[in-house]
């Protein structure tokens, strides 16, 4: 397992060097094109407002999810994106239904599959997407689906949370009032998924410990 460690590791950065650099690429590419070059002080004022965030929430996801999703996935699901609402419910999902821990080999091995069977039904999903959008467009902006398609986060983290939740119920407590009181007290925050979901995971590993400290649990 070392050695398939090492090599994850070894080429799991070469990919994410590679994954940076293409983005880079991207407006760098606009720039030579068109020979326009953003002066910097309009580049620094618009980093001065996303980049925190981002970082923050970057940093607080690698925290959270590679626990969870373990090297290889770890390293495929950051490379391909949108870890939230798509790889760390399969991966979870994947390891639910065969039976295994996040943080066993057998673990390791089904989530770095069920990550990379994601990304590429995603692929092929979106590609037939773009090729159909002229025929489906009616359907998908259609009033009756609007409701659907505005609550599918909610229904992926709500068939995960009840089997998680029915684990160790005292744990999810927590977090659960926590998210509660947060919304009601600014609903605007709705939104924020990709902050809010590992503050709540730093909100249930502290009050885990807290009731771990006091035999609760």
């Amino acid at each position: 397992m070392r050695n398939y460690n090492d090599s994850v590791h070894f080429y799991g950065r070469i990919w994410v060097a590679l994954g940076i650099f293409l983005m880079l690429m991207v407006p760098v590419s606009v720039c030579v094109y068109y020979n326009a070059w953003p002066e910097f002080q309009h580049v620094f004022k618009g980093l001065l407002g996303v980049a925190p965030i981002f970082w923050t929430v970057g940093i607080i996801e690698v925290f959270t999810y590679a626990p969870m999703l373990g090297t290889g996935g770890t390293y495929l699901g950051f490379i391909t994106g949108n870890l939230t609402s798509l790889k760390v419910p399969a991966a979870l999902n994947a390891m639910q239904a065969a039976g295994v821990e996040a943080s066993s080999e057998e673990g390791e091995v089904i989530s770095t599959i069920a990550i990379a069977s994601s990304a590429i039904v995603t692929t092929l999903v979106i590609a037939l997407g773009v090729l159909m959008l002229g025929y489906l467009q009616p359907i998908l902006e259609s009033p009756v689906l609007t409701p659907a398609f505005d609550n599918i986060l909610p229904a992926l983290f709500g068939g995960l949370g009840v089997v998680y939740i029915s684990k160790n119920w005292k744990v999810a407590i927590a977090p659960l009032v926590f998210m509660i009181v947060l919304f009601l007290l600014v609903p605007s925050l709705a939104s924020s998924v990709g902050v809010l979901v590992p503050v709540g995971a730093l909100v249930a590993i502290g009050a885990a410990r807290v009731m771990y400290k006091r035999n609760m649990i």
